[in-house]
């Protein structure tokens, strides 16, 4: 963990509390194209709240909760963006939460974890984190992604929508690894997920009082709530934008998933760059998990119950993408030390996921 100033910036309260005053004046009229633009630098200070306080918290509460606690809350988060455009959007957003999970394991798996290998190696050559905990949620990650990514196609007539009763056991599948995941995380083998001499890599820093640590995590679910906020505020302008550009829909999926991970990503950048690739392995995987096994479940009942079908399945071209994705995360982190020649792989996989997308 960075060195925490004792007193909080005034950036750090200041940021969210713009946010939602800008959010609640959106509700009494239309924001200008100016306006707009406005709201979109106060998004992106926003999230760098965000981060700043989930140090904290993280700070207080030690690995691995600290990890713990920013992907449940940001998948939250998530889950409560993707509901809410499937609601207001009909069936033409069918397909939202399957676009949003794909591209946010394929930003966490190839884009993140590519940029924390590459800057964590460039500056300390060779890192080393327990491959233990990595493999475990590997194991965890391909399970999730093929029954709710790929099973859709294969099980369903005509693909690549489940019927309720099978989205009913995809949710459920989904709640019970992601459970177990945790479980195993935090009680039966939590030293799978500490530092590799048994500590906690933060040992050298004091932890925030308990009010600070309250403090922040209350600052912390508004600037999140802020950043969804503001990211479905500017979700008409990405979608005509969008339309403007003839580029695929995949991409508002895309632009979801990055300002949504946006908290986790910085914060698992700046752990790789300050040596604490064990922490960053940790947000990184965690929130991969945490995307797919709660996200599912929840837009599995909302389609349920305002009866909207659910397009889960991927595509031939996304398939291919996923496999490569999970067989070379597996050879990257399965000997638990890395360099900057992963990170080049990782990136370079990204890239072409995007390319692709954007140019199908």
């Amino acid at each position: 963990m960075t060195m925490l100033p004792d007193k909080m910036p005034w950036w750090a309260w200041a940021w969210p509390s713009l946010a939602m005053a800008m959010l609640l004046g959106s509700a009494f009229g239309s924001l200008s194209a100016v306006m707009l633009g406005v709201s979109g630098v106060i998004l992106i200070s926003t999230v760098f709240a965000a981060v700043f306080h989930a140090e904290v918290v993280a700070h207080k509460v030690g690995e691995p909760y600290g990890t713990l606690v920013l992907a449940l809350a940001v998948t939250v988060i998530e889950v409560a963006l993707i509901v809410s455009i499937m609601i207001s959007g009909g069936a033409e957003k069918s397909g939202m939460a399957r676009d949003t999970v794909f591209a946010a394991v394929m930003i966490i798996c190839n884009g993140l974890v590519g940029m924390c290998l590459l800057a964590g190696g460039v500056r300390h050559h060779i890192q080393d984190f327990r491959f233990e905990g990595a493999l475990a949620a590997l194991a965890v990650l391909a399970a999730l992604v093929t029954l709710t990514l790929v099973l859709p196609n294969v099980v369903s007539d005509p693909g690549p929508v489940f019927s309720n009763p099978q989205v009913l056991f995809a949710g459920a599948a989904s709640l019970v690894l992601y459970g177990s995941f945790v479980f195993v995380q935090t009680v039966r083998h939590r030293d799978y997920f500490l530092p590799a001499g048994g500590g906690s890599d933060e040992d050298h820093a004091a932890p925030p009082s308990a009010r600070v640590a309250a403090t922040s995590f209350g600052l912390l679910l508004i600037s999140l709530v802020a950043v969804v906020g503001l990211a479905k505020l500017l979700s008409p302008t990405l979608e005509a934008g969008i339309d403007w550009l003839q580029i695929p829909k995949a991409v508002a999926g895309i632009v979801i998933a990055a300002v949504v991970l946006m908290p986790e990503g910085l914060a698992a950048l700046r752990a790789a760059r300050a040596n604490r690739l064990q922490t960053s392995m940790n947000l990184a995987l965690g929130s991969a998990l945490a995307s797919i096994g709660l996200t599912i479940p929840a837009v599995a009942v909302v389609s349920i119950i305002i009866a909207q079908p659910l397009s889960l399945g991927l595509g031939e071209k996304e398939q291919v993408l996923l496999a490569l994705t999970l067989l070379v995360t597996v050879i990257t982190l399965g000997t638990g030390r890395t360099t900057v020649l992963q990170g080049v792989v990782h990136l370079v996989i990204f890239v072409a996921f995007l390319f692709f997308t954007i140019l199908p």
